[in-house]
């Protein structure tokens, strides 16, 4: 089973998310081909009701843990209540490049 697959499964068994989006981004970062260390979370779940973004991001990171120790390097995520998600027109902003590795090393 993938990466995306395995945190697609345990998002859903852990928050019923009414949207749940796992983008593998590691293709925009200096990975090998096929790598699946880098990812873009959008959850939309009533589980978050009542959390804070930090609260949310806690509880996602530790719903997450083992991959998060084992081979996700990065993990960005839009974490929203269903009447936050409407208020915000369904929309995330898009990922920027990255800036890690060669391509800091590019900008000096």
């Amino acid at each position: 089973m993938s990466t995306a697959d395995t945190i697609n499964d345990i998002l859903v068994d852990a928050l019923a998310p009414l949207r749940l989006d796992v983008i593998n981004e590691s293709h925009m970062h200096n990975v090998p081909p096929g790598s699946e260390s880098h990812f873009k979370l959008v959850i939309v779940s009533p589980a978050f009701e009542g959390q804070g973004l930090v609260g949310r991001h806690r509880m996602v990171n530790k719903l997450l843990a083992e991959q998060l120790q084992n081979g996700i390097h990065a993990l960005s995520m839009h974490t929203h209540t269903p009447q936050e998600w409407d208020a915000k027109g369904g929309q995330v902003p898009e990922s920027p490049p990255c800036l890690g590795g060669k391509a800091r090393e590019n900008q000096s």
